[in-house]
């Protein structure tokens, strides 16, 4: 019989790569935890069927979680998140689940990390504690960060307070390959896994990457880190956001994220994606 798997945060950066890498094999049947199903007809078909979740409602965790062996973990960026992954982490206990995949952060298990950090060894210790099967994934940086979350404006310029750190990016489609690969496989049980690209680049080279497959010039704009936090508050983001996203961009001012692990390879037995791999793919998003 195939196993029944969920995954959370489908519609997100991981999460429907994950879906992408499950759809279309006889071996899984995959729950795709949406907001609303009625309008996730894009994840529909094949073996992927969308559900209703929302963490704040038991009675949709309940029932998304009822016949289900593997759960793929994606906590919502809330300050709450711990209790709200807790919440799931019991139903899923409740329902029978088998195995966790959490998707972490690098160096989460570095006690007295940053509060992002924090959060998720918090979340970790609590399915540790729960005598269920897990697998953390801890990935560096998203590549996709670059379309999604600090792209070349109109003036070609990508505003960060990294000064010259480098970082080593991972494409989302290499995290989601592991995660597939840990839900669908034995011998990934009760581990941990940093994972990370190839290479560990600054954003400089990261914007000398984009200019080159866009046609555009591009550069990197090093923002003093109290303008940096000034521009997030103005943004409307709450402080807690902004703190600890300020932690992070130190973390990688300091060249801390530019540790490079071959995980990925050995766990997948493929190398991961290149920035230059990835930046050619997704060219039409910075024309």
């Amino acid at each position: 019989m195939a196993t029944t798997i969920l995954v959370t945060g489908a519609t997100g950066t991981i999460g429907s790569q994950v879906v992408s890498a499950l759809k279309g094999r006889n071996d899984v049947t995959v729950r795709a935890a949406v907001r609303s199903a009625a309008k996730a007809d894009a994840l529909k078909g094949g073996n992927v069927t969308p559900v209703d979740f929302e963490y704040t409602h038991p009675e949709q965790m309940k029932k998304a979680v009822e016949g289900v062996e593997k759960l793929f973990l994606v906590t919502p960026f809330a300050q709450d998140q711990v209790d709200l992954a807790a919440r799931l982490v019991d139903a899923a206990k409740a329902a029978g689940v088998k195995h966790i995949v959490k998707l972490s952060a690098f160096g989460a298990d570095y006690e007295g990390g940053i509060q992002l950090g924090r959060w998720h060894r918090s979340v970790e210790r609590y399915i540790q504690g729960s005598g269920l099967a897990y697998t953390f994934l801890r990935p560096n940086n998203f590549m996709e960060n670059f379309i999604g979350y600090y792209p070349p404006g109109k003036d070609g310029n990508i505003y960060l307070p990294w000064g010259q750190g480098a970082c080593s990016f991972i494409a989302g489609g290499d995290v989601a390959a592991v995660a597939a690969t840990a839900l669908t496989t034995g011998g990934h049980e009760n581990k941990g896994y940093e994972l990370t690209g190839p290479e560990a680049f600054t954003i400089g080279q990261a914007a000398a990457t984009i200019g080159e497959v866009s046609g555009r010039k591009v550069s990197y704009v090093d923002v003093p880190e109290a303008a940096a936090q000034k521009a997030m508050l103005d943004m409307g983001m709450p402080a807690w956001m902004v703190d600890g996203m300020m932690e992070l961009h130190a973390i990688d001012k300091a060249g801390y994220a530019g540790q490079v692990t071959d995980t990925v390879q050995k766990v997948t037995g493929r190398a991961p994606m290149s920035f230059a791999q990835f930046a050619k793919q997704h060219a039409a998003a910075w024309k």
